[in-house]
């Protein structure tokens, strides 16, 4: 008799599109047709499920994936799961943090880590499990050998995005869609270009527009899509833009979806960059999408600071873009991070001065602390305490309307991880 094999998701809102994809891949094999999907949400959910799934699968894997600031939530996670379970199920890590540290992910107790884009890798090692074998022939995974070294096979080449859909159909788990992977800017605090690459590919329209039919087969018609940047779809580099193919994109969405569905494009999740931003890419905000508002990336108001980070375009684009974008009358946010590295008073002063004078044109600024993430140049960046004097500065603009965000909650993670990247150990 042959073993059941149950795929048990943690299906945690922070990494839902990535399984959403995943889960879309794993639909199109019929040799996995057997092994039963399980999403659960929450830690207490995930031992639930598992206690009743283990009395009738013989085989039971789990599939984590989680950014660098979850790093504490999936220690425990994992800890509790070993402490039950032993080795008696099979535990996958992926997503952008056990990319970027697949040794630390495997310290914290997992069997694989799936290193960058996961739907070929993660069908091929289902199929080893189904077929009783080792994972040691598998492009883009890292484990650990019996003498506990790290193991890291060859790197997997970039999937072609139409060779999967982007969402599954079987399973009715919904979101945005991705239509473009790959970043060509590089900017030093970003992971996207390092694990996904700097070379855009952009899924066709075909494929998107049978997701939108699907989601529409379940009454779901408020399509959102996921990008580096928003307006970036269909350029042969990531950098000039191709407004008829946006364009064709739009309307072949909105057909589907009429009359009631919405789309929503240039805003969450994907943000625009400020050189992007132009009448022609406005108008089809205001041509097709329901969104009132756009997010721009300017990140700081100065441009020593954006050069050292690598970001491609300067400050008065920033102006540009919001200038643009309120006289065609929607509002913007823009998004700023403090503490980036190397940042001077001078630096701040400018960044302050530019948030104040973007204020008064009418943008609303969406503030953020940065993080030093795996894989990025800034990684090992020495990560301060934010000065009093900057802080008072914050407050006092969101005291009056013009800032919010987490930057708190951020600036707590920032230190975590960078004592964490320095020592190897996770405090408590």
């Amino acid at each position: 008799m042959q073993r059941k094999i149950a795929f048990v998701i943690y299906y945690q809102k922070p990494n839902i599109y990535s399984f959403n994809a995943l889960t879309a891949a794993i639909e199109t094999e019929h040799q996995l047709d057997d092994i039963d999907l399980y999403f659960a949400r929450g830690q207490e959910n995930l031992h639930n499920n598992l206690e009743q799934i283990r009395e009738s699968h013989g085989t039971i894997i789990v599939g984590v994936s989680f950014f660098t600031t979850q790093l504490w939530e999936i220690r425990k996670l994992v800890k509790s799961l070993r402490k039950k379970y032993k080795n008696d199920i099979l535990m996958i890590a992926g997503g952008p943090h056990p990319t970027g540290d697949p040794e630390g992910t495997l310290n914290l107790g997992f069997n694989l880590v799936v290193r960058g884009e996961g739907e070929e890798t993660l069908i091929e090692i289902l199929k080893n499990v189904i077929d009783n074998k080792g994972f040691s022939d598998i492009k883009g995974i890292s484990y650990l050998d019996q003498s506990n070294n790290l193991i890291s096979t060859k790197r997997r080449n970039w999937i072609d995005l139409d060779k999967y859909p982007p969402l599954p159909s079987k399973h009715v788990k919904y979101g945005a869609i991705e239509i473009t992977r790959g970043c060509p800017y590089v900017c030093y605090f970003c992971q996207t270009p390092y694990i996904l690459g700097t070379t855009p590919r952009h899924r066709s329209i075909d494929s998107i527009c049978d997701a939108v039919r699907i989601m529409k087969s379940y009454d779901k018609t408020d399509i959102r899509f996921i990008s580096p940047s928003a307006f970036s779809y269909g350029s042969y580099d990531g950098k000039t833009l191709n407004i008829p193919m946006l364009e064709k994109l739009l309307i072949n969405v909105k057909q589907i979806i009429e009359p009631n569905g919405r789309i929503f494009f240039g805003t969450f999740p994907s943000e625009v960059r400020p050189e992007h931003v132009t009448k022609e890419a406005l108008r089809l905000v205001l041509d097709y999408a329901a969104n009132d508002n756009i997010v721009i990336g300017a990140q700081s108001g100065s441009q020593r600071i954006l050069d050292s980070c690598n970001r491609g375009h300067t400050v008065e684009d920033v102006y540009k873009a919001v200038s643009l974008t309120i006289n065609h009358g929607l509002l913007v946010i823009v998004d700023f991070i403090f503490n980036l590295p190397n940042e001077t008073e001078e630096d701040i002063n400018q960044t302050f001065n530019c948030m104040e004078e973007l204020s008064e044109m009418g943008a609303k600024i969406h503030a953020h602390t940065f993080i030093p993430l795996p894989l990025t140049v800034f990684a090992h960046e020495e990560v301060t305490t934010i000065d009093e004097k900057i802080r008072t500065r914050i407050l006092e603009l969101n005291s009056r309307g013009l800032i919010y965000g987490n930057w708190r909650k951020q600036e707590k993670f920032a230190k975590k991880i960078s004592n964490y990247f320095k020592t190897g150990k996770l405090s408590n």
